[in-house]
This record gives structure tokens, sequence and C-alpha cells, in this order.
């Protein structure tokens, strides 16, 4: 991947325009209000007569076909003017099929798996009544502190402005016609993932360059991909809340980007203006939103409750409502709404976990798990195997294994990784022996007593051990990223024993290993991989499937060294660069990812050894599977402008390619870097390329590669 998708934004077309005005003019101003206001929780007989009087346009939360089309019905054929409900819901990584964490799908580096999975997700959901995807989460995060780092696609902004496409493309295939098609929501916009202490919500104090070059690109990704809402961010940027933040959601995203669609605030975000400090009342804060490009108001009835004296006293002026409801009208007509606005009710029996959906669940935890290290060749587990140890608190949780945001996802519909072990072993005729060893947070003696036991009696020990699902997530922060005392005393107890150890990671997070690094001999980093966590898990274990996941986010030494990233600045001393107590380095580095077969790389090319402004250069080179068996290869290319007016990172991720490659077999792995790859945002805030040497780097990873130049010239 080394360049962009076609775009196909949202765009407006006459025939839409002409029936929005239509219906616009029929409009009193208390149902326009009724256009931008959110019901985040629902009362039947209350909130169905604010249906009733055309005074709702969306509805968060509501499930199931047969409520959604009693809802919709009333809108549509009671209302004075019949216009239907959009029906919202947070649709994160999956729907009643669960798939991994969005942190663990982008490490499979897979964009048109992360569009399938996205596009099962809308399918299902589709299916119980919803329209309106708030997904996905586009956010950058280099703090692991940070939970909600777990609904992201990592720390690189080239690959999260990749993923958040696809996503987008997934979520709005719509590849049906006999209902309501959906709309995403790329979030929270903007910067939201840079909260000051990794605490959520925190405050974010960030120059407009960083912003423009870091923070806009995935969202702009998102857009270009055909996404006609957006979500504003709960926290401020550089003193200014997101929910009222006029330069942001009017100058930059509608007038300077063109944004078409509209801004949906965040959960009671408008009313938090208020604890802000930005507004003095509820009455100030619906002012300085609606002002500020705020479009509709997410349950807290500030927009509901006070527009039309805000208009009366003209604080707020009538053509900012008229701006704000054409926009959600034109969502609705695009969504089909009007042509049809009811769902089958015998759908979700037919696609919630369809047997492709499962298979593609499984498909998906394989190639997202990644492995960290394999010292002696510990893995894959060998086939003389007679008696394996499985050990650990999370070896047999499937809720664990939903992670946050888990949708409509069930334990029970989950295959908890003990599960998923002692399947394969049978087929192998191996005795799984299993104890958990200690709670998540906890342990007795007597439990680590079992655990040693069983590791004894055992060839291998596998432990299983982590997160649990509410460790990461929104308002899950950690001051910590190391393992639970209780589950670093029981690996480390194990490790005595003597027997062989494979560590099997639950995170929704980037965790500090280095103990484990230097201790145990093969690390498998599992995330929470969903409804099949199981089989995924066990098919690496046993050799089934190889891995071929890759890092999307660093993992830290310590959590003292967070934020990190690899795309760091160069500083005037970069030799000087440490920590009197720890190496600076990472433990794991973005990229990196091990595999059961290795793979070599030689022959860089770069064709243009010079180009001029304007033209591409391509870089090429070989990559040969060196190893036993077959596997897959992320190619990564990587950048650095050694000069320039604006200084640069060490290095940039400008391409990667995902490439299967036979035992023995070579293949020339090519990409072409154009201005989009080779220019940055400058000091006047403009993207601009300049002449100069340019490093360039093809290889497994981050930290290593083959190494070349070529010079940009005017």
């Amino acid at each position: 991947m080394d360049s962009k998708q076609a775009k196909k934004p949202f765009k407006l077309d006459a025939e839409t325009e002409a029936a929005v005005e239509a219906l616009l003019a029929q409009m009193t101003l208390q149902e326009k209000i009724g256009q931008l206001t959110q019901l985040g929780t629902f009362d039947e007989e209350s909130d169905g007569e604010l249906i009733e009087e055309g005074m709702v346009g969306s509805i968060l939360g509501i499930r199931g076909a047969d409520t959604a089309n009693e809802l919709q019905r009333i809108a549509v054929e009671e209302s004075r003017l019949g216009i239907p409900l959009l029906f919202a819901d947070d649709v994160i990584h999956g729907y009643r099929s669960t798939f991994p964490i969005p942190l663990a799908e982008s490490s499979s580096w897979n964009l048109e798996l992360l569009e399938e999975t996205a596009a099962i997700a809308a399918r299902e959901a589709s299916s119980d009544g919803i329209n309106w995807i708030l997904a996905p989460m586009v956010d950058i995060a280099r703090d692991a502190r940070w939970g909600r780092i777990a609904e992201g696609a990592g720390e690189d902004t080239f690959l999260g402005s990749a993923v958040a496409a696809a996503r987008v493309r997934g979520i709005q295939r719509n590849d049906w016609s006999d209902r309501p098609h959906i709309m995403a929501c790329p979030k929270h916009f903007a910067a939201y993932g840079l909260a000051e202490g990794g605490r959520d919500y925190n405050t974010v104090d960030v120059s407009e360059t960083r912003l423009r070059e870091t923070y806009f690109p995935p969202f702009q990704a998102a857009l270009d991909a055909g996404a006609g809402t957006i979500m504003a961010a709960f926290n401020e940027i550089n003193g200014v809340p997101a929910s009222g933040n006029r330069w942001l959601l009017k100058d930059v995203l509608q007038d300077e980007w063109g944004f078409n669609g509209f801004v949906v605030s965040d959960w009671e975000s408008v009313d938090e203006l208020v604890q802000h400090g930005f507004a003095a009342d509820r009455e100030q804060a619906g002012k300085l939103a609606a002002n500020a490009g705020m479009h509709m108001d997410m349950h807290s009835l500030i927009f509901h409750e006070h527009l039309a004296s805000l208009i009366d006293k003209g604080d707020v002026k009538l053509e900012v409502i008229d701006d704000a409801v054409r926009r959600i009208l034109r969502v609705k007509h695009a969504l089909g709404l009007f042509k049809h606005p009811y769902v089958d009710n015998k759908l979700a029996g037919e696609f919630m976990l369809h047997e492709e959906h499962v298979a593609t669940a499984r498909e998906m935890a394989r190639q997202s798990v990644v492995l960290l290290k394999n010292e002696n060749g510990t893995l894959p587990l060998q086939p003389s195997l007679k008696k394996l140890a499985v050990i650990g608190p999370l070896a047999d949780h499937g809720e664990a294994q939903l992670g946050c945001w888990r949708g409509q996802g069930r334990p029970e519909d989950t295959v908890s990784l003990l599960s998923g072990i002692q399947a394969l072993a049978h087929e192998r005729k191996a005795e799984v022996l299993y104890v958990p060893g200690s709670g998540v947070l906890d342990g007795t003696d007597e439990a680590l007593e079992q655990a040693i036991q069983a590791a004894k009696a055992s060839d291998v020990a596998v432990l299983v051990l982590g997160e649990n699902a509410d460790m990461s997530g929104e308002n899950n922060s950690r001051v910590s990223l190391e393992l639970p005392a209780a589950q670093q005393r029981l690996l480390e107890a194990v490790h005595a024993t003597g027997v062989p150890v494979v560590l099997v990671v639950v995170n929704g997070r980037p965790l500090t290993l280095e103990w484990a690094d230097a201790h145990i001999p093969a690390i498998v980093n599992g995330w929470q991989l969903g409804i099949q966590a199981g089989p995924a898990i066990a098919d690496i274990l046993f050799g089934a499937a190889n891995p071929s996941g890759k890092l999307t986010v660093t993992f830290p030494r310590h959590t003292g060294q967070v934020p990190i990233s690899y795309n760091m600045k160069k500083t005037g001393r970069p030799h000087m660069r440490r920590y009197v107590d720890s190496d600076i380095a990472p433990l794991y580095a973005f990229g990196h990812g091990l595999s059961y077969t290795s793979f070599g790389y030689e022959e860089l090319r770069i064709e243009q050894a010079e180009a001029k402004l304007g033209e591409t250069v391509t870089v090429s080179a070989k990559v040969t599977n060196t190893g036993d068996r077959d596997g897959v290869e992320i190619v990564q290319l990587y950048i650095c402008d050694e000069a320039a007016s604006v200084t640069r990172p060490v290095k940039e991720l400008k391409g990667f390619s995902r490439i299967p490659l036979k035992a023995g077999e070579s293949a020339t792995v090519s990409f072409t870097l154009s201005e989009e790859q080779l220019g940055f945002i400058n000091q006047a805030h403009k993207f601009v390329v300049e002449p100069g040497i340019f490093k360039v780097w093809i290889g497994p990873s981050s930290a290593e590669g083959l190494e070349g130049s070529f010079e940009i010239i005017e």
C-alpha cells in the first residue's frame, strides 16, 4: 500500500438538494430543532410523543428491528412531515459477531480484511434496525496509559489513515437495497488521543502544525472515503473544547475541507462545555456549540430546550439552524430512509453469527496475533508434545476476549483460549492440565502452588496473562502498564520450575513486558481477539497458522517512557538522549512481529537518484522467504527528510505491502513515492515538498531495513 484509494467523499446532488429544500420550507422552527436532537435514552411514552411531534431526529442505542420499525413508523406515518429517524449505535469491532479489538485488527496490516470485518459488522447491525454507526475511531494514540488506544489503529498517521478509509468503506459498503443503508461516523474530532497524562477526556494543548500533520489526516481519509457524519471530541484543544470550537468544526472541517455532512456531539459534550468552564450555563453552551458548527446534540437536550429562545434573542441565527437541518436531511436521503425506512425483522436471525462471519472472525484473529519473541524454536509446539499445562486467569475467560465496546457480543458466543487449545491438543492426543493460578488482580498461595505443580507435571506451560475487558477502553486509563502483581508473581513462579514457558498476552494496550522478555523464551501478543480467540491462538501455538501480525504501536520497556512512538523528532542532541535508569529504546518497535519462517531483504533499488519537484520516486527491494515454511511478510517503507524548514521525524512510514511467500520464494516489492508522501506542513500551515536529501528504508520493522537515499531538486 503506497497510495490512497480513489477519493469518494460525501457529495451533494441536485435531486437530493431539491428534496431537502422542499422539505425545509415546510418545517416549523420546532421541527427543525427536532432534527438537531438525538435521544440517548428512550422512554416509550414521553419520547414517543416527541417523535410524533417531529421533535426527534435520531435515537442512540435502539436495537431490534421490531422496536426500530415501530419508532420509525411513528416518525414516518404519524408525524406531520414524516421525516424518518436515524438509529445510531457504537459498533466498534463487530456487532454480534465480535472481531478483535481495532488495535489488534490493525496489527494485521490487511486493509481488505479490515474492510470486510467492518462490512460484516454493518450488515449485522443493519438487520437489527441500526442505520448509523458511530465508528470508526480514528484517533492517533501514542500513550498506552489511555484506555481508548484499544479502539484505534495505533500511533502512525499514514497507517491510521489507510485503516480509517478501509473501515469507512466497509461500514458503507451497503450491498443491499431492501432496507436503509448505513452511514459511518469517524470520531473523535480531534486529537482526543493526545490527552495529557493518558487520562481520558483530559486537556490537549497542541500546535496547529502537529494537528494538521498527525491528527487530522485520518479524519480527512475517512471523509474522502465517503463518511457523511463526524463526531466531535470530548477534549479541549488549546483552551477551546471541541464541541464549541468554531475554528475546528466550521473553519477547518466545513469551510476549508468542504464537508457537506453533519457534526454530532459526543455524549452530553455540549452540556460539558459548562463543566469545562467554557460556558456559564446550558443556554450559553447551546449558543456556543450551534454557532461553532455543531449540528446534532447527543443526549444533553440543550438544543431541544434552548435553541428556540436563542434564535428569538438573536444569539443564534436561523440560517445556522437551517444549515444544520439541511446537512442532516442530506444524510437521511443518502441512506434511502425516505424510500426504505423499515427493516425486515427476519434478517437478524439470518445474519447474526452467520458461519461466514464466524470464519472471518477466526481469520482476522489469526492475522492480528503478533509473535513478539520465539527463542530456540519454542513455538510452534512440537507434535511430540504429550502433556501441556494451560495456566492463567484469562485462559478460560471468554468475556475478556470481547474487549471494550463489544457491541452485542456475548461471552457464550466466545471460544476461550483454553477451549481452543484443548480442541487442537485432543487432535494431537496431548493431555491438557488447566489451573487458573491466580485471579486477574489477586491471588492465593494455594492457587499458585496448584499452578506450579501443573507446570512440573507438563512438558510445556502456556501462561495466559494480561488484562480483563474492563481494564482498557473508555475511562479505563492506567498509571502502570505492567502485568498486575498477582499475575507477575504467577509468571515468575512457573518460570522458576524450569519447564519451558510460552506467554500469551491478552491485552487492550501495549504492556511493559521487560521481565518476561528477559526470561520467557516465547511471547505471543494475543490482544483481545473476539469470539474466535481460542481457535486462533491455538492455530498459532500448534503451528496450524503461521503468525504474520506486526505491531502498530510501540511497546515500551517502562511506563515512564510513554508517550512513545517510533517517529520521534531528532532533537539537537540525539546522541545525549537517554534515561539514567533505563535503556531509551522501546522493548518492541513499531512494525515488529516474528514468523515461524524467516525473511531476507536485499537489492535495494532507487530508480531516481534525483527527481524534480512534482516527480515520483520508485524504490524497491527483493524479499526472500529464507525459511522452511510458507509465510506472509509485511514489508515496510520509511523515509526521513534530512533537512527541512520544519524539523522532521527520524523515520516516517510511507508504504507497506503484505506479501505471501512460499519457502524459498522471492519477490520484488516496489513502492512509488509521490508528493503526497514526501511533503509536510510548513510554518505557514501549508502542505509543501521541499528540495533536499531523503533517506529511505525498506525492511521488516521501523527498527531495521535496507537503507538508501535520493534527492529532490528544483
